[in-house]
């Protein structure tokens, strides 16, 4: 049954089946199986598509849907790993959102769920989140990375005044800054003093790893 369960887990996030995920998540709770299992099991599922999508093989509505069903179980299974009282090792913690004027979601969504299932903690402040949120995210969470999104061109900008924010209340070298989203290039993220730049969600991963040094 344990086995069924969790092989049906991956199919669910394979078949980008949020309502079958998170179904199964519930179900894999009431087994009592090992949710880190559980949770590693997802992993592989997302680290498939996310590898096919980097490859040409998948495309973006398959790393939505994958993303959307693993959003969908994540959060069943992590509330049982915190009852239980276990924990799966972390690469590191990272605070996410997407800046003040921009109510885009998918994006640092996808970025958010595949960083969290290459084994990284992930605080998700939201959207249109203002550069003093984005600071009290850093006081509380301590993070390794802060990374920011921004789809608009005219909210780009907030980028930037939240790191000039954290030069100001000295925070600026307790943490690595990573920028994305369709408003920002290479060029800008240079021009604003962050630490790097991806414009995928798989590319992303790989450059928190970097910038942390896993």
């Amino acid at each position: 049954m344990t086995v069924e369960i969790i092989e049906n887990l991956k199919r669910a996030i394979l078949a980008y089946d949020s309502e079958g995920a998170a179904s199964l998540a519930r179900k894999a709770v009431q087994e009592k199986i090992d949710p880190i299992k559980a949770l590693d099991a997802m992993t592989v599922a997302i680290r498939q598509v996310g590898d096919g999508f980097g490859k040409g093989e998948f495309f973006l509505p398959d790393l939505v849907g994958a993303a959307d069903a693993m959003s969908a179980a994540t959060p069943i299974i992590e509330e049982e790993i915190k009852r239980l009282g276990t924990s799966r090792e972390s690469l590191g913690t990272v605070v996410i959102g997407t800046v003040y004027g921009d109510i885009h979601t998918i994006g640092k969504t996808m970025v958010a769920t595949l960083l969290t299932a290459d084994g990284f903690q992930v605080y998700d402040v939201g959207i249109n989140v203002t550069a003093e949120k984005f600071i009290q995210g850093v006081k509380k969470y301590k993070p390794d990375i802060l990374a920011m999104s921004a789809l608009l061109t005219m909210t780009a900008p907030e980028q930037r005044k939240v790191i000039e924010t954290l030069k100001k209340e000295g925070l600026r070298d307790k943490v690595k800054v990573m920028v994305g989203g369709g408003a920002i290039t290479q060029e800008f993220a240079d021009s604003i003093g962050a630490d790097g730049y991806d414009p995928t969600a798989p590319g992303a991963v790989k450059l928190a790893r970097m910038l942390i040094g896993r």
